[in-house]
């Protein structure tokens, strides 16, 4: 099989890896891809979201299968696209419909599905410019912290957590009345603070059957001990210790059952990963958040623990036989400690030349914002490389990863050094 991913970060990075070793493939491209990605496969210069150039390649190359990365693409129709077009709609894309994406794409409506499906969520209310008075009084009625999501795609930086009832209107007043984050912040869902501790959990459906892929935890702020900004992610651990069996039960009853049949129920065709933000809760599993691809970092260090063929487990979701597929996980942990520009969240360099990747020793380094210059890698985005390792226990992974975190090298290097250290 010819397959197509789209996307260029350390999540296409890691699809590439995976799908590499099947022996159904045949050719692999990645669009627009990274310096990693050219390893294994083909880097095309596509745009994820030039739906039209995507098309043309698709056909002059026979492509088999397109595997969506990112969620843009996903948010703004491709797989609506591939099935409207008489020369695509038998080509297989890896990721939702429009109509479910929209899971991940409208903040207001992932809750208001959860709502009808009573699947355990925080309460919420959505407010839009013109009923910022009443948003204003709603978190009169809240605790402290307080949780403002704007309501549509803000590339991860779209949540903010005020401490003080003054912070918390002065932001929900930016976000609506100044438009902080554009279009995405038009309408701003509202949501009680949850205590207690995340992760994700990953399922791969083919809209009726379903995989439970391996938990996984990611750090999202830019400082050690969890402060300063937020990012795309800074490191992630699989399994996470808590998550046991007994655990993952609560959430398969309460959370994925309810969704798979809750997408089926709404006439909602769903081929894909979703992505499930949780927190524990004193033992009890509630909804953060939906994503409809896979996340990153934490796609670094769940994918390589499945030990079954990817591509063969996807051709289960493209053709609705994911049931007869045979799925198999590394009972071993693996840990994701991410590189990042000097700057990052904020105004970062690129075009900084990346030494030491013949150094690495016992780890895989997935590349995220680099490319080519000639014989150079250089540096191409805000996070840079993620170092996965392997380990009998989490304590050994994160020794493997920050070992090799030293050893590869750019200007303005910075990696978080306290990651897993919650979990210990």
């Amino acid at each position: 099989m010819n397959i197509l991913i789209l996307g260029s970060g350390g999540r296409e990075h890691a699809f590439a890896w995976k799908l590499s070793q099947s022996k159904k493939l045949g050719k692999l491209f990645i669009a627009p891809g990274n310096a990693g990605t050219s390893d294994f496969g083909t880097n095309v210069a596509i745009a994820a979201t030039d739906f039209e150039a995507v098309k043309k390649f698709v056909i002059e190359n026979q492509i088999n299968m397109v595997v969506v990365g990112p969620e843009d693409p996903l948010v703004k129709g491709i797989h609506d696209f591939f099935l409207a077009d008489a020369q695509l709609k038998n080509i297989p894309v890896i990721g939702p419909q429009k109509v479910g994406a929209q899971l991940e794409g409208s903040k207001d409506f992932s809750k208001q599905f959860m709502f009808r499906h009573n699947i355990p969520t925080a309460r919420y209310e959505t407010f839009t410019k013109d009923t910022l008075a009443q948003g204003l009084k709603f978190l009169e009625t809240l605790e402290p912290p307080y949780v403002l999501k704007a309501d549509g795609l803000a590339a991860g930086k779209g949540v903010v957590i005020p401490l003080t009832l003054l912070d918390a209107k002065a932001e929900l007043t930016e976000m609506l009345a100044n438009a902080k984050f554009g279009a995405a912040s038009a309408k701003v869902v509202i949501e009680e603070f949850l205590k207690g501790i995340e992760l994700s959990v990953f399922v791969l459906t083919d809209g009726n059957s379903y995989k439970i892929l391996p938990s996984a935890k990611d750090y999202k702020r830019i400082g050690e001990g969890d402060t300063g900004l937020n990012t795309g992610g800074m490191g992630a651990i699989s399994p996470v210790p808590f998550a046991d069996e007994n655990f993952i039960k609560k959430v398969e009853e309460r959370v994925i059952i309810p969704t798979i049949t809750g997408l089926k129920q709404e006439g909602i065709t769903y081929k894909g990963f979703i992505f499930i933000g949780l927190m524990n809760m004193n033992g009890n599993p509630k909804v953060i958040e939906y994503n409809v691809r896979m996340g990153d970092p934490e796609t670094e260090a769940v994918i390589p623990r499945i030990k079954s063929d990817l591509l063969d487990l996807f051709e289960g979701v493209g053709n609705g036989t994911l049931h007869e597929k045979t799925f198999e996980v590394d009972t071993r942990f693996a840990t994701t400690v991410m590189l990042v520009a000097g700057g990052y969240p904020e105004e970062y360099e690129k075009g900084n030349e990346i030494t030491g990747f013949d150094k690495v020793v016992d780890s895989i380094a997935f590349h995220a914002g680099t490319k080519k210059e000639g014989n150079k890698i250089v540096t191409n985005g805000g996070r840079v490389i993620a170092i996965t390792s392997f380990g009998d226990t989490m304590e050994e992974a994160l020794k493997k990863s920050f070992a090799n975190a030293e050893r590869i090298n750019y200007k303005g290097k910075y990696y978080r050094k306290d990651i897993g250290n919650d979990l210990k």
